[in-house]
């Protein structure tokens, strides 16, 4: 902006002389229209540009010596391209002063006029043939010294109508002046005169479109080098960057003595409004005088005061300085004040800041001593419905040394604080701090939950975050809460020790105790991959309170723990959760499923007939399934944890599945089987049970047809078994019979070759 302002009015002046310089010249011949040639001849000779003059020139001899041209344009450097353009000009000069070598301008009219500005990737710019070089400068000799001076005097200026344009063809900024218009009175030594000027400014970068008005009387006096503005009124309005309806009004007196090196300003008044993304705001600022005097200044009763109403509650900031002097050696502000309050329904907070500012403009050292801090909330739900506290400390800064140091202790609110800061080598900030408080509950203090929003209505695209500031970042320091409250969650012993260097974040230990048990873990960030990794154990942990303060949820009971190993990588909470790696794992002991009754389902499996189906049931919140024990191990891969190890043990079930929970998509989909005790028939069963949707409305599908045909399955193995134990028996009756008839034939048979023998033998022995 500064850039294409200072070519801005380099082109205007230039403009401005060259066709004073023509009027001038022409003003002296007869016939200045046979001159045109010979004029565009010597630009082009000389500027390698080409010059037209396309009206005529019209001339005035008396009582004003003057001359008005038409349409004059002039072209880019060995191009035909437009540079420079003007509708109309006149000047007219004053016959008498003249002859006593005083040169008094009765009028300077310029209209339409057009001046395009390029600077180039380069660095150069279409002006720069135009700009006369160092060493043509210093080639021209001194003008001789004259024995008259010649007065400046003009009555009266009339630019009208203008336009600037400027383009950074290697930043791709744009700046646009258009409407450009300025009047004054008579211009002369020691005389005030009114101007007014406006404008209408567009700008790319950043996006600006603003339309200025400015109305003061001026006075100068060359002799004395002195200048001053009286009765100043700036306005401004339009809209800067995603500030709408800005209007910004500033008013006055300002003068200067540069010979003697003195600057005043006196009633200043600064007032600004507008809405910032759609929220008002409004700042005023008065400082009834300012002087500075070389190296000296002084003032009193500056107050600056702003409002801002958002999204979180009414804001609003007010800053006193009584007095305020000094030199750039050492300076003082004495009496220094700070009034800061947020209103919000049913709560309201107040701070009051007092302190004395000593510093050294030359030194680059500061001190904020005797700093006070006193801070007030009010609402019908803190203890009390008032909470006071105070906080004293003191800031240190060299910014020479690029360091600055903090140290307070005190109360904030209901909590005691220690807390020390230091601060080094500004561009690459390396950070230290230690920060030890005794207790903090920060839920009294947070805004009311909101209402979840309609899942229907639509919602802003998510906006990534970078972390590349973190490069820029040397940070070493420790925060030791002795017991927390934050959104609902209770954390006692909360150590959280962060390290920052290069890019690369770690918190280790990050360590509480929690809901009967601990967390102990530590996360870690990497700048330059957006990559995150997180390592945690919670030991002893109640899983039903924790869940409800921390979600909102009752999903689960019981006392465990859950062993976290993840990463993730991406710019967008949506892109970590999609991208989440690792493993999971979770041991838990005498709790519960909450939203479903296994167990009253294995009741009601006798009323079962051939007409059971499969049935789709909703959550309920009054239903749990009682377990005595539960284990499960998950695996993440693309942000999907998927389990095939589920384990629960209770009097009346067991519980196996497998399946995928998506992260990402904040849904699941999972394969139980619930695997029962005896029944009244003395049978098992195995009933399937598919869980599906997204977690906030999940389904439960109870396969009743495949238990059945399980029961039926038991049924008829129990009379297959049967039958062939009745076939086992019969046939272990046949063997034994034929046995036993087998055993008798035997028996006959040896009784009768045993009665031959005895015959035989009583032969013989006859």
């Amino acid at each position: 902006m500064k850039t294409f302002l200072k070519y801005a009015l380099w082109s205007l002046f230039g403009i401005v002389a060259t066709v004073s310089t023509v009027l001038a010249y022409v003003a002296l011949t007869f016939d200045p229209n046979a001159y045109k040639p010979q004029i565009i001849q010597a630009v082009q000779d000389s500027a390698h540009r080409t010059l037209k003059l396309d009206g005529d020139i019209q001339l005035m001899f008396f009582p004003s010596i003057g001359a008005r041209l038409g349409k004059v344009s002039l072209s880019e450097f060995q191009s035909e391209q437009v540079f420079a353009s003007v509708a109309d000009a006149s000047v007219s000069l004053a016959v008498w002063p003249l002859l006593k070598k005083q040169m008094v301008v009765n009028q300077v009219k310029v209209n339409g006029v057009k001046v395009n500005v390029t600077k180039y990737e380069s660095g150069k710019t279409n002006l720069d043939d135009l700009l006369t070089s160092k060493q043509q400068v210093e080639r021209i000799p001194p003008p001789e010294r004259q024995s008259t001076a010649v007065a400046f005097d003009v009555a009266s200026v009339a630019i009208e109508n203008c336009e600037l344009q400027f383009e950074d063809r290697a930043t791709g900024n744009k700046v646009s002046i258009t409407q450009l218009n300025l009047k004054t009175g008579r211009l002369t030594n020691a005389l005030p005169t009114p101007i007014a000027f406006s404008a209408h400014i567009q700008t790319a970068q950043p996006k600006t479109d603003v339309t200025l008005h400015m109305a003061t009387t001026f006075s100068f006096d060359l002799e004395s080098n002195r200048y001053s503005l009286k009765g100043m009124e700036l306005n401004a309005e339009g809209r800067v960057l995603d500030i709408s309806g800005l209007m910004l009004k500033l008013a006055g007196d300002a003068s200067a003595d540069l010979q003697a090196h003195q600057y005043e300003l006196k009633l200043l008044v600064f007032n600004a409004s507008g809405k910032k993304a759609g929220e008002p705001f409004e700042a005023h600022l008065t400082v009834p005088t300012v002087s500075l005097k070389r190296e000296d200044f002084s003032g009193e009763n500056l107050q600056f005061n702003a409002s801002f109403d958002g999204a979180f509650g009414k804001a609003n900031a007010a800053l006193n300085l009584p007095v305020f002097n000094g030199n750039m050696d050492k300076f003082s502000l004495q009496g220094m004040s700070l009034q800061a309050g947020l209103v919000r329904p049913e709560q309201s907070f107040s701070a009051r800041i007092d302190s004395v500012l000593i510093g050294s403009m030359k030194t680059m050292q500061f001190n904020l001593k005797d700093l006070n801090i006193a801070l007030k909330a009010s609402g019908e739900k803190l203890p009390g419905k008032v909470v006071e506290s105070s906080l004293k400390g003191s800031v240190q800064a060299d910014l020479e040394r690029q360091s600055v140091r903090a140290k307070f202790s005190g109360g904030v609110l209901q909590s005691q604080i220690k807390a020390e800061a230091a601060i080094n080598n500004f561009k690459v900030p390396v950070i230290r701090y230690d920060v030890e408080i005794d207790k903090l509950d920060l839920d009294p203090y947070l805004p009311p939950g909101t209402a979840k929003q309609d899942s229907t209505k639509e919602t802003d695209p998510e906006q990534p975050f970078d972390l590349a500031a973190l490069n820029a970042f040397d940070v070493n320091g420790s925060l030791r809460i002795g017991a927390l409250k934050v959104a609902n969650v209770q954390l006692l012993k909360l150590r959280v020790d962060l390290k920052a260097k290069d890019g690369v974040v770690n918190v280790e230990p990050l360590s509480a105790v929690l809901y009967q048990g601990t967390i102990n873990g530590k996360v870690s960030v990497d700048a330059h991959t957006s990559s995150f990794a997180i390592t945690q154990k919670l030991s002893g942990v109640e899983i039903a309170p924790l869940m409800k303060d921390a979600a909102d949820l009752a999903l689960a009971e019981g006392r465990g723990n859950v062993s976290l190993a993840l990463t993730a990588q991406g710019n967008t909470v949506s892109a970590l959760k999609k991208a989440l790696n690792g493993t999971a794992s979770v041991e838990l002991a005498d709790g519960s499923i909450r939203g479903i009754d296994l167990g009253k389902l294995v009741q009601g499996v006798q009323n079962l007939n051939k007409d059971s189906k499969a049935e789709t049931l909703g959550v309920n919140k009054d239903e749990k399934t009682v377990f005595s024990e539960f284990k499960a191990s998950f695996k993440f891969r693309n942000g999907v944890a998927h389990n095939d190890d589920l384990s629960v043990k209770s009097t009346v079930l067991r519980l196996a599945g497998s399946g995928d929970v998506d992260i990402g998509h904040d849904k699941m989909d999972y394969n139980a089987k619930v695997i029962m005790a005896k029944t009244d028939q003395g049978r098992t069963g195995t009933l399937p049970v598919h869980v599906y949707g997204p977690f906030d409305a999940l389904k439960f599908n109870v396969d009743y047809a495949e238990l059945l045909a399980d029961l039926a399955r038991q049924r008829i193995n129990e009379e297959k078994a049967a039958l062939m134990q009745k076939l086992e028996a019969e046939k272990a009756a046949a063997r034994a019979a034929a046995q036993a008839r087998l055993d008798a034939e035997k028996a006959a048979a040896k009784a009768k070759v045993e009665e031959k023998l005895k015959q035989g033998l009583k032969g013989l022995f006859k």
